[in-house]
């Protein structure tokens, strides 16, 4: 987050009806496997500066993480879950040749268990999300949807997951 301007004090996503989030990731079942799971590793990158050329596609924002030395992943946020299944299934789209690789590897016995994949997916509705940023650059959240003082959502969580589109904070 160097170089990105910290919003002073406490902020809550600005975030409007459902919201999609898709946790996307890997984890290195061999490291020794390499030819395996760097191509998996490297994967995930091109897909992701594939998604930001192509705005229209629906990905908001994302943010890479890493969860052991083994797994890493990625959580990304979408504009809806149409735009998401839109661009796995889209043949031009890296992720759908990436995919027929991993699938044909499968069905061929070549796979070996040498490296996992996984993801989840979550359309999370209206009033069943609340976040909080203190003295933060938009981040997660924030970042997809922008930021709005915490105020603007209510001080608590529980005034924040009240919070319906359309309605002041004064409402």
């Amino acid at each position: 987050m160097v170089g990105k301007k910290v919003a002073a004090g406490r902020t809550t996503a600005s975030a409007e009806k459902d919201v999609v989030v898709l946790l996307i990731g890997m984890r290195i079942n061999h490291f020794w496997a390499v030819h395996h799971w760097v191509p998996v590793f490297l994967a995930m990158p091109r897909m992701l500066r594939e998604l930001q050329k192509a705005p229209e596609r629906g990905l908001l924002s994302h943010v890479l993480l890493t969860a052991s030395p083994r797994t890493y992943y990625v959580v990304q946020y979408w504009e809806s879950k149409e735009k998401l299944y839109a661009y796995a299934h889209s043949p031009e789209m890296f992720h759908h040749r990436a995919w027929a690789i991993v699938n044909r590897k499968e069905k061929a016995g070549r796979t070996r268990q040498h490296v996992g994949l996984w993801h989840e997916a979550y359309v999370v509705p209206e009033g069943s999300y609340e976040s909080i940023y203190a003295d933060m650059p938009a981040f997660g959240l924030a970042a997809a949807h922008g930021q709005v003082p915490v105020a603007a959502r209510g001080r608590y969580a529980k005034e924040r997951f009240a919070h319906r589109s359309g309605e002041s904070a004064d409402a």
